[in-house]
Formats: structure tokens, C-alpha cells, sequence
């Protein structure tokens, strides 16, 4: 049995990297579905579809906000830490 030695510590050291992969990965879904518009599809699909891209859009922007929040973040612990 294992005994909870409380929370965790706050370890943000690979959030700039998590972040920027769920970037990409979202990019690459976008990216997709691009090409799935080019199929011959439903215009309610097609439609289903555009505002899946707004949406991955919006997430997009956020992350990179997000990002430049945790860089910022990890540079002022440098030099707190210097």
C-alpha cells in the first residue's frame, strides 16, 4: 500500500513542448479536413465540418497565447533561479 505524500510539485518544465505538439497535431487536423472538403460531401457535413476548423482555429490561437505565457513564465523562473 502506498502512502499519498501530498500533491505533486508544480513541474511546468515540458509545457512549452506539450503545448506546441497539440499545436501542430491540431494544424494537422485542420489540414485534413481541408481535404475532406474537397470531397463530395453533404453541405450539411461540409458545414459540420467548417465550423469543427473555427472552432480548431480559436484552440490554435489559444495555444499559441498559452505558450507565449508558459515561455514567459519559464524565463522569469530563470532568472529567479540564476
Amino acid at each position: 500500500m502506498t502512502k499519498n505524500k501530498g500533491p505533486k510539485p508544480d513541474d511546468r518544465s515540458d509545457n512549452v513542448e506539450k503545448l506546441r505538439e497539440q499545436v501542430v497535431n491540431t494544424i494537422e487536423n485542420l489540414e485534413e479536413a481541408h481535404k475532406t472538403l474537397q470531397m463530395n460531401l453533404p453541405e450539411e457535413q461540409k458545414e459540420a465540418i467548417r465550423a469543427k476548423n473555427r472552432r480548431r482555429e480559436e484552440a490554435i490561437a489559444a495555444k499559441r497565447e498559452e505558450i507565449r505565457d508558459e515561455y514567459a513564465f519559464q524565463q522569469k523562473q530563470g532568472e529567479t533561479h540564476s
